[in-house]
């Protein structure tokens, strides 16, 4: 996506289009929890540790859009010709 293609959408738009990269997220807040520690004994410390870790980040998830009635309204306008019905 260029970033003129980027701007031409409204703040809200925008807002969801940045924060949508979950992936990202998700892998920097794993890094963030397996650099503080140096060497792990085991494999499977470093396993049980990965999870752990996503089990707190997904909590996270379960949280609703604001203003995502209006985003939602935007996102049908831009897109109509792939809206289903």
């Amino acid at each position: 996506m260029n970033l003129s293609t980027y701007f031409k959408y409204p703040q809200e738009v925008r807002t969801l289009i940045y924060t949508t990269n979950t992936i990202e997220g998700f892998n920097r807040q794993l890094r963030k929890v397996t650099k503080n520690k140096g060497v792990f004994p085991t494999d499977d410390s470093l396993i049980k540790m990965l999870y752990l870790a996503m089990t707190d980040i997904t909590k996270k998830w379960t949280g609703k859009r604001r203003e995502w009635g209006q985003i939602h309204s935007q996102l049908e306008i831009f897109f109509a010709d792939r809206s289903p019905g």
